[in-house]
C-alpha cells in the first residue's frame, strides 16, 4: 500500500490508518507493507514524483492522505486503485461524477458534509447573540475554495447573516490585509475555511485573529490548540480508520469505481476558554456541555 501525505512525518492519521488495518486482521510487516511518502517541510510539491515512484513499485493500492496529492496520483495512474482518506468535495472539484458511483480508479472519503458550514455559523451566533455579519477567509489557489465559499453563502442567506468574502493566497501579507479588511468592516466573526495551505501560517492566523479581537471558528482542532477561539469540523482520525476498510475491500477484489464515496459522520467541537476570556466572551453553558474538548 502506498501512502501519500502532505505532513512531514507520522501523525495520528498514520496511526489511525494502521489501527484500522489491525482491526481488520492485518499485521503491518507480515500481511501488508506500507510505503510512506511524506512531504518535507517547506519543500516544493513532491507528489508527482512520489506518485510516479509508487506506480513504478507496482503497489496494489495508493492511500491519498492529503487533497493536494489527489491530482498527481490520478495523473500518475488510471489503473492502480486510489483511496482518498480526505477530500474537500470530490464531486464539486470534478474528481468523481457522483458520490454513489465514483467510477474510474478512485474512491474513498469526503471530509466535507453539507451541514458543516451551517453548524459553524450557528455556533458563532450562539457565542455572539445578535450577530449580523461574518467574514470568510478562503484560499483562491484551492480547487475547493469556490465550492466551500458558495456553501457558506447559502448558509449565511438561510441564517440572515451578511457575508464578507476574504480571498487570499497562502501569503503572509495578504493574510494580514484580509484581517485588517475584516476589522475595518466591523464584521462580528470570522470563518477560516479548511485548507492545508493555511497550516503553513497557523500561528500567524491565530495571532491576527487575537490582534483584531475577532471571534474566529476553524475547521481543524490544531488552530484551537494554538490559541484559536473554537473549531468545529470533521474528525479526521475517524476518516483514516474508515479508509482502512476501503483498502481491505480493494485488496479482496472490489473495484474502486463501485465503492461509494462516504461523507464524515463524526465531528469535533473544541473550545479555547483562555481565548474566550481574552476576547471578553462568556460562552453559553449549552456550548460547553456539547464540546468534545475544552482548553483552559
Amino acid at each position: 500500500v502506498g501512502f501519500l501525505c502532505a505532513r512531514p512525518g507520522p501523525s495520528s492519521h498514520t496511526r489511525e490508518f494502521e489501527k484500522g488495518l489491525r482491526d481488520l486482521g492485518y499485521v503491518v510487516g507480515r500481511d501488508i507493507a506500507i510505503v510512506y511518502r511524506f512531504m518535507p517541510a517547506n519543500a516544493p510539491d513532491p507528489f508527482p514524483g512520489f506518485a510516479a515512484d509508487l506506480v513504478r513499485r507496482k503497489v496494489d493500492v495508493i492511500l491519498i492522505a492529503s487533497p493536494i496529492a489527489i491530482r498527481p496520483a490520478l495523473d500518475a495512474t488510471r489503473r492502480i486503485p486510489l483511496v482518498i482518506a480526505q477530500s474537500d468535495d470530490p464531486v464539486a472539484t470534478g474528481l468523481v461524477p457522483s458520490l454513489a458511483r465514483p467510477g474510474g480508479n478512485l474512491t474513498g472519503l469526503s471530509s466535507m458534509a453539507p451541514e458543516l458550514t451551517v453548524k459553524q455559523m450557528e455556533l458563532l451566533r450562539e457565542i455572539r447573540p445578535g450577530l449580523s455579519s461574518i467574514a470568510v477567509l478562503w484560499n483562491t489557489d484551492s480547487q475547493a475554495g469556490q465550492p466551500q465559499l458558495h456553501a457558506l453563502e447559502r448558509a449565511a442567506t438561510a441564517l440572515r447573516l451578511r457575508l464578507q468574502s476574504l480571498p487570499v493566497r497562502s501569503d503572509e501579507q495578504q493574510l494580514a490585509q484580509a484581517f485588517a479588511a475584516a476589522s475595518r468592516a466591523r464584521v462580528g466573526a470570522l470563518v477560516v475555511l479548511p485548507d492545508m495551505a493555511f497550516f503553513d501560517h497557523l500561528t500567524l492566523i491565530v495571532e491576527l485573529a487575537a490582534r483584531h479581537q475577532l471571534p474566529t471558528i476553524y475547521g481543524e482542532r490544531e488552530f484551537t490548540d494554538a490559541g484559536g477561539l473554537l473549531s468545529y469540523g470533521t474528525n479526521y482520525d475517524d476518516l483514516f480508520r474508515r479508509a482502512a476498510r476501503y483498502v481491505d475491500k480493494i485488496l479482496r477484489g472490489a473495484k474502486p469505481g463501485d465503492l461509494p464515496v462516504e461523507q464524515p459522520t463524526k465531528f469535533d467541537l473544541v473550545i479555547n476558554l483562555k481565548t474566550a476570556r481574552a476576547l471578553g466572551l462568556t460562552l453559553p453553558q449549552s456550548i460547553l456541555l456539547r464540546a468534545d474538548g475544552v482548553i483552559e
